[in-house]
């Protein structure tokens, strides 16, 4: 029988990393002879290179050049390698596979996604709501569209202030000036409207899952972060086990029947309450910490893809260390050649 060959993107392990390297870990962990396919939009992405981890890699027409050059490209690398599943990590890829999915599925490639609706969750907008629904609280959220509209927010939540795009970007602001600056950046690239958020003090806890569609799940784990980088992305991590997040999370996966996989971000106040902050419709880029705490959720959700039932124990132990680190590694000038001119390496 032919290897199983598995698609993985956000393979862009840089200082801002996607979840591609830890999703492609745990698979291989969990069975070293499945052939790991990066799936990469820039032939600088780190991941292209660590040939003892991804067996082989392509260049992918970007998800915004349509889904005809997306999918034909797909079926390229089915016809040619082999692909048996995708895991795709990076939100501006998902409602194109979540369009195609059964598409995609009739062709031979599994795949195990969040629904249309289901997706549309992770609106910022939408927060206070599912938050209501989850049994956590929101931050105060305005959403504006002009200065006047940006200056009553600010008056309303004060400063600190998160000034965000409807589904991407976040910057914290300390006055109005930053606070204009952003907001002009934000538009200028995702346009309108811009979301003024309230800044709640307390611990960052996050939680990762895998939904199973029914209302059930493949397991979870629970961090607290330690320290984050500038980006405001995880460097250390603990693994906790906070009844608010794990409620909030089990209420989420019923009240909704996520499918596949989720991120919840929130803040444990100082006065002991459960905000929502957000919602990531996949992996986070530190999902390997559930792994290596014994939650191997990148496997779980490939075995639901493949039809097979994965393992719905997830006890793991308190108190488990996560730390990222960077590295650097030698390699061969061909390989950049051959991902260049030819696309696949």
């Amino acid at each position: 029988m032919d290897k199983l060959k598995v698609g993985i993107s956000g393979i862009n392990a840089v200082d801002n990393p996607g979840p591609g390297v830890g999703v492609a870990k745990s698979i291989k962990e969990w069975n070293k002879d499945i052939s790991i396919v990066g799936l990469a939009y820039d032939t600088m992405e780190p991941g292209i290179y660590m040939k003892w981890l991804i067996d082989r890699s392509y260049l992918m027409p970007y998800p915004s050049q349509g889904a005809d050059a997306y999918i034909e490209r797909l079926l390229y690398i089915k016809n040619t390698y082999g692909l048996d599943a995708v895991i795709p990590n990076l939100d501006a890829e998902l409602p194109l596979y979540i369009e195609y999915a059964q598409k995609l599925k009739d062709y031979g490639i599994a795949n195990f996604l969040p629904t249309k609706e289901q997706f549309r969750l992770r609106s910022k907008e939408k927060l206070p709501e599912i938050a209501d629904k989850i049994g956590a609280k929101s931050p105060k959220t305005f959403s504006v569209i002009d200065y006047k509209g940006l200056q009553e927010a600010l008056n309303e939540v004060g400063y600190p202030a998160m000034i965000k795009g409807l589904f991407y970007k976040a910057y914290k602001v300390y006055n109005y000036a930053e606070a204009v600056e952003k907001f002009n950046a934000i538009v200028a690239e995702w346009g309108y409207p811009v979301l003024v958020q309230q800044v709640v003090k307390g611990e960052e806890l996050n939680l990762v899952g895998v939904g199973d569609g029914e209302g059930g799940h493949f397991g979870f784990l629970n961090i607290k972060k330690l320290w984050i980088t500038q980006l405001g992305k995880i460097w250390t991590g603990v693994t906790i086990k906070n009844p608010k997040v794990i409620e909030a999370a089990q209420n989420f996966v019923s009240e909704f029947k996520w499918r596949g996989p989720f991120e919840l971000e929130c803040i444990y106040s100082e006065e002991g309450e459960l905000y929502l902050i957000e919602i990531n419709p996949r992996f986070p880029a530190w999902v390997y910490f559930a792994t290596g705490a014994g939650i191997n959720l990148p496997a779980r959700l490939l075995m639901a893809a493949l039809n097979q039932e994965p393992p719905r124990d997830w006890e793991y132990p308190v108190g488990k260390l996560y730390i990222r680190y960077t590295d650097d590694f030698v390699t061969d000038m061909e390989f950049f050649q051959k991902i260049a001119t030819l696309g696949e390496v």
